[in-house]
């Protein structure tokens, strides 16, 4: 925010920061500034949507007009449409007719330059308040790679353009710099989404291509939003409604704390809670694993991830929860369940990324760190990492819940 107050005053206007209701605020600073109209870009989100209509609706009842632009989203609302003039409910139709309107126009930077000039400085003294007047406690942030806000951004797109050309591959091993890292730019706006999308068009092959369909899965969650906000309550495919969860409180707190004796699934929950980030193919291994492992609601699993992410976006996380739980919009086959010592053994073969995380299995040699409770017991005394004492032992047998959570979704289809 600082940031930003900087580069206005730097064109001869100013930030001018709020902490208030939407709907009393603004139209107030309207009044105080005698302005006709008010501009804003448009949000997808239901709370979002409300909020946004409560401030036209308070700043008409005083003359004055609220006009939305779109900034955060490619393609928005109704731009992506069936050829019935319906909403897509799959990705990869939606994927298809999203490139079939991609050209230069829709990636092209605002031509915001020419109308600087005409910004001006309010007629009253303004300061930025601190994260502590707003309420807000001193966080891990920092540990984000590089750093915050448009400087950090553009540090972040300059090493990601760097290694664009093995995404594809690369962004599957949570060991290694193979993501972006942008997602929290993305979500605070830091950077802009058109520029990120003008990357991949410049670029030729695979890792340009996977990138491009991972902007387009973003437009795709927020559209079903848009046009389904139920979604952000409930399961999309309502015979997944129908689900009667277990959850098991104690099975649910051993997943948050990364106590579940599955080292990939610990390891992923212990980076969330240490950094306030998690990488994407955890997100989808711990997700499948709470709901079809631990059989808990995909909606406690998501309020955990909404509470600790810095990059939290509900259509995102809302999408991606429902996705991995196959209650919504393209989601995985309920019949398809993660295996979480085939997906560790897959995807961090040499155990880095779980020794980095969980170090009790610092010293647990080779195969074993997948699955440390067969390592025989004069082996774990001497890699000082005792089954039951020093590192749990599996809180589930996978195969078993595997089989409860097939008849549990098949219950709920059948009904």
């Amino acid at each position: 925010v600082r940031e930003l107050r900087e580069s206005l005053r730097r064109s001869g206007g100013e930030l001018i920061v709020l902490h208030d209701q939407a709907r009393d605020a603004i139209p107030a600073l309207a009044q105080r500034l005698e302005v006709d109209a008010v501009f804003c870009n448009g949000d997808y989100e239901p709370d979002a949507t409300a909020r946004d209509a409560a401030v036209e609706a308070a700043l008409l009842t005083r003359g004055r007009r609220l006009h939305r632009a779109k900034d955060q989203a490619l393609f928005e609302k109704d731009e992506v449409l069936t050829r019935a003039g319906r909403p897509f409910t799959v990705f990869t139709p939606y994927r298809n007719a999203w490139l079939k309107l991609m050209e230069p126009f829709y990636v092209e930077a605002y031509a915001v330059a020419k109308h600087a000039r005409a910004l001006a400085p309010p007629p009253f003294p303004v300061e930025v308040p601190s994260l502590e007047a707003l309420g807000f406690a001193r966080t891990n942030l920092a540990s984000f790679p590089v750093g915050t806000g448009m400087k950090g951004a553009a540090r972040l797109l300059a090493d990601f353009a760097r290694r664009i050309d093995g995404y594809a591959v690369a962004r599957d091993f949570p060991a290694v710099r193979g993501v972006s890292y942008l997602g929290v730019h993305n979500r605070f706006g830091t950077v802009s989404i058109r520029k990120l999308a003008r990357l991949a068009l410049g670029r030729e092959g695979e890792g340009a291509r996977v990138w491009l369909s991972e902007l387009a899965w973003r437009d795709f969650y927020f559209q079903v939003l848009w046009h389904h906000p139920r979604a952000a309550r409930e399961s999309f495919h309502a015979e997944f409604a129908r689900i009667t969860w277990p959850n098991d409180e104690r099975l649910f707190a051993a997943w948050q704390q990364g106590a579940t004796g599955y080292p990939l699934v610990d390891a992923g929950m212990r980076q969330l809670a240490q950094t306030g980030y998690m990488h994407n193919r955890l997100r989808m291994v711990t997700a499948s694993f709470l709901c079809k492992d631990l059989l808990v609601d995909w909606r406690w699993g998501e309020r955990h991830f909404a509470a600790h992410l810095n990059d939290f976006d509900l259509a995102a996380n809302n999408g991606g929860w429902q996705w991995s739980a196959s209650t919504g919009c393209d989601a995985q086959p309920y019949f398809r369940i993660f295996n979480p010592v085939a997906q560790s053994l897959k995807f961090d073969p040499a155990g880095r990324f779980i020794r980095r995380y969980v170090p009790e299995l610092a010293n647990v040699p080779g195969r074993f760190v997948h699955q440390p409770w067969t390592l025989a017991p004069l082996e774990q005394h001497a890699a000082g990492c005792v089954i039951g004492r020093d590192y749990p032992a599996p809180i589930v047998d996978h195969a078993r819940q595997r089989e409860k959570a097939l008849a549990l979704y098949g219950r709920a289809r059948n009904d």
